[in-house]
């Protein structure tokens, strides 16, 4: 029996910086023994086909390693198997439907979070964007894209998710992810 799995990378590629080639690391990948592996664009997306024996933990830690000794640098990966990415995606409180896809986004997390964790955050002050909690999972809409996210740039400073690894992703992404897994 098999899982289709989806990797993500956190922090590669981006400003020249722990560059992961795509390529490289669908053949790191299938030297591991995983099949049927697929990459999605250049910032740290593969999908790939895995015994279903070992745990979630196991496999990221075992590519983890990998990529670690291959390109000489340490990448905090999550996997993530469909029947979750499809939950996160079902389970959205954002009308995802009708939002361009870079106006919403999916911070994926290695563990959960509770609402204290954001108790010091004055959600009032950055209307129109919000957020909420799912499953291992914080949504943030942000109709002026990420770019220009006063909550984006909020949620992303290190000490708000200490203890946890996070990557966003756009709803575009969360999409294809789906997909790709499906």
């Amino acid at each position: 029996m098999t899982t289709t799995y989806a990797l993500l990378l956190r922090g590669i590629n981006v400003g020249g910086h722990r560059k992961v080639p795509m390529p490289e690391l669908r053949s790191l990948l299938e030297g591991l023994g995983h099949r049927d592996v697929k990459t999605y664009l250049q910032s740290g997306n593969a999908v790939f086909t895995a015994e279903a024996d070992q745990p979630d933990e196991t496999v990221r830690e075992t590519i983890e390693a990998a990529i670690e000794k291959h390109f000489g640098f340490r990448v905090d990966c999550l996997v993530r198997d469909h029947a979750y990415l499809a939950a996160v995606a079902a389970d959205c409180p954002y009308p995802a439907a009708d939002l361009e896809g870079k106006q919403l986004h999916a911070f994926y997390l290695s563990g959960p979070v509770d609402e204290d964790r954001f108790a010091g955050l004055d959600r009032e002050s950055f209307a129109p964007e919000s957020f909420a909690l799912g499953d291992r999972v914080v949504y943030l809409y942000a109709p002026d894209g990420l770019g220009r996210s006063k909550l984006g740039e909020a949620l992303s400073r290190p000490a708000l998710f200490k203890g946890v690894t996070v990557t966003a992703r756009n709803w575009n992404t969360v999409r294809k992810l789906v997909e790709m897994t499906g």
